[in-house]
């Protein structure tokens, strides 16, 4: 034990390895000692893999998850309007951030998006949205709450301050193959999202190939740890359970899901994109005591895609420029007439990172024009040589290695298969 501290990590350590419940004491002090430095990276390192071997019950989540947001500040981010936010698991082609802030914005709430940048497979929102000439991600604290109460929405990167205990363990967990336990997961989570100060919060969790959680039972289980410390810590909590077997949308990728926002925010876009951005959108809207406004019908008005060019500007972007178009393209077609029947999201997602889209390490650049456009979908009907797939990129010897994780992406058969509705469940 170090001089002054009241605990030695062996033994916090210990506890848990021999299956123990971590008092709020020992919580409270591991989680700060480890932010000042006084907890070595191999102790925590050795706690985290007993915590993915031994699980937490809820109250230590909710503890722990309270002593992230202790480590640094909370944001005061209440004015005029109501306050909510959402948060996605993530997902391939999961745009849902860019169409949904506006829209519930021009519905009357406000909407703190602290969003962060894509990691393997899953893309990052402000990847895409670096990819609009001009528009910045770094705000300060005043930016924030300015851009809240004059616009209503604002996307950016989370200040330095918020959960640093997170940021830490978030990039030990990373390398010490303890990403998939649920208690940390919910909790790093959560300590960003509570931090935030929003009054509401809808989690989008998503489940199936492309998403972390590849079951509905692991889903579940995420979910429901999600809500249970959203309610312990007095924030309104609802958590939808989407599907994540298919890509949502046809764009995957930075500039294209851009591009495919912008044509949801002007009344079209995929049926998919639609469908999940107006259930949260009215998820959010009840948290937030706006339950009588039809986001639906906000969205037809035109007045959503008003509030994101005022969003974009506000961050020094340019909603009219035109979005980095890809130096090469590549079609993959269909090999046979058929219905395509599957569309596996997982392997678009990991093709698109390959293509330059994403990032193998959080230093790599990403390219802005990377990505695919999905031109069919799992029930459309394809005559051989049909476009199946539209790979982007602006480094043509990536295509090879993004062909070989495409090979068997999707198949075709005589029929249509079953539909998959998006939304799967709905915990409050």
């Amino acid at each position: 034990m170090s001089a002054g501290e009241p605990f030695a990590a062996v033994d916090v350590i210990r506890s848990k390895r021999d299956g123990g419940r971590l008092s709020d004491e020992q919580i409270d002090w591991v989680v700060g000692a480890y932010t000042r430095g006084v907890v070595a990276e191999e102790q925590m390192s050795a706690l985290a893999m007993a915590i993915f071997l031994r699980g937490m019950d809820s109250g230590e989540i909710a503890r722990w998850t309270g002593a992230m947001i202790d480590s640094g500040e909370r944001l005061s981010l209440h004015g005029s309007r109501p306050t909510v936010d959402k948060h996605s698991t993530g997902g391939v082609g999961d745009k849902i951030t860019l169409p949904l802030a506006p829209l519930v914005a021009a519905c009357g709430a406000a909407v703190p998006q602290l969003s962060g940048r894509g990691l393997g497979h899953t893309g990052g929102t402000l990847d895409k949205l670096e990819s609009i000439p001009g528009w910045r991600a770094a705000l300060s604290t005043e930016e924030i709450v300015r851009q809240l109460e004059e616009v209503g929405a604002v996307v950016c990167a989370a200040t330095p301050t918020l959960a640093p205990a997170d940021r830490k363990l978030y990039a030990l967990r990373d390398v010490t193959a303890t990403v998939e336990s649920i208690p940390l997961i919910a909790s790093s989570i959560m300590s960003k999202k509570i931090a935030e100060g929003s009054a509401g919060l809808v989690l989008d969790v998503k489940t199936g190939s492309g998403a972390f959680m590849k079951t509905r039972e692991q889903a579940k289980e995420l979910a429901e740890a999600l809500v249970a410390i959203g309610k312990a810590h007095g924030v309104a909590t609802t958590a939808l359970i989407t599907e994540m077997g298919t890509p949502l949308g046809r764009a995957v990728g930075n500039a294209v899901e851009v591009a495919e926002s912008v044509e949801v925010l002007r009344g079209g876009g995929p049926a998919d994109v639609v469908e999940l951005t107006v259930a949260l959108a009215r998820e959010m809207l009840a948290l937030a005591g706006l339950g009588s406004v039809d986001p639906a019908a906000v969205l037809a008005s035109g007045e959503a895609y008003e509030t994101w060019c005022r969003m974009i500007r506000a961050q020094d972007g340019d909603p009219e420029a035109p979005l980095p178009a890809p130096k090469h393209v590549h079609i993959v077609e269909a090999p046979a007439d058929g219905v395509l029947s599957t569309l596996d999201a997982y392997a678009v997602g990991v093709a698109a990172w390959r293509l330059g889209a994403g990032r193998a390490r959080k230093e790599d650049p990403v390219q802005a024009a990377a990505g695919i456009l999905c031109h069919a979908k799992p029930g459309d009907r394809l005559s051989a040589g049909d476009p199946v797939l539209e790979l982007h990129t602006d480094t043509p010897e990536a295509l090879p290695a993004a062909l070989h994780t495409l090979e068997n992406s999707f198949t075709l058969q005589d029929s249509a298969p079953p539909a998959t509705p998006v939304v799967l469940d709905v915990l409050r």
